[in-house]
């Protein structure tokens, strides 16, 4: 009797946890603007203004934008996905350079991980229908934040790549919220 009993509470703990899960993914749109948001709030705290000597130094990276724009909801899930992943492989590397505030710096990471677990749960049930144009997606954003590593790397992560670096996760981030306000 014992062990029926178990198994009715493992079986309702299981059904609860995934309707908990697909209403989360149901208002993932608004949360995301939430996540981004304090992603912003955080990445101004990191620094301060903008350096004037790094002006000279600004990159064109170009952003691949069609990446946020198809059709499913899913894919755009997809695609944010993809994006938090790399601006979080980023903000964990060589950064003694890059004096930044390491608490609004930390906060910054810990809201992109948690966002990317969420958003990993949620696409994961949709993710075979939108194989294509997911790797074509992938290699775009590959390609970019490529861009933004090697250009790092070229400047030895001095404090003026950093701050660029930094500008253009804020311009990726806004260009996400504004996708995501359009979902």
């Amino acid at each position: 009797i014992m062990n029926a009993f178990g198994l009715i509470q493992i079986g309702l703990i299981l059904s609860s946890t995934t309707i908990i899960s697909s209403l989360q993914c149901n208002h993932l749109p608004l949360q995301q603007r939430k996540v981004i948001e304090n992603s912003l709030r955080l990445l101004d705290k990191m620094g301060k203004k903008f350096p004037q000597q790094c002006l000279r130094e600004k990159m064109p990276f170009r952003f691949p934008t069609q990446v946020l724009q198809p059709r499913q909801k899913e894919t755009v899930g997809i695609a944010i996905e993809e994006i938090f992943q790399h601006i979080f492989y980023i903000f964990s590397k060589n950064l003694t350079l890059a004096a930044w505030d390491g608490t609004a710096l930390d906060q910054f990471k810990n809201v992109l991980h948690l966002q990317i677990e969420q958003l990993e749960a949620c696409v994961i049930k949709n993710h075979t229908q939108h194989r294509w144009s997911k790797e074509v997606s992938r290699l775009k954003l590959k390609k970019y934040f490529q861009k933004i590593n090697c250009f790092l790397k070229d400047k030895k992560h001095d404090l003026c790549s950093w701050e660029i670096s930094r500008a253009e996760m804020r311009r990726c981030l806004q260009l996400i919220d504004k996708m995501t306000r359009k979902l």
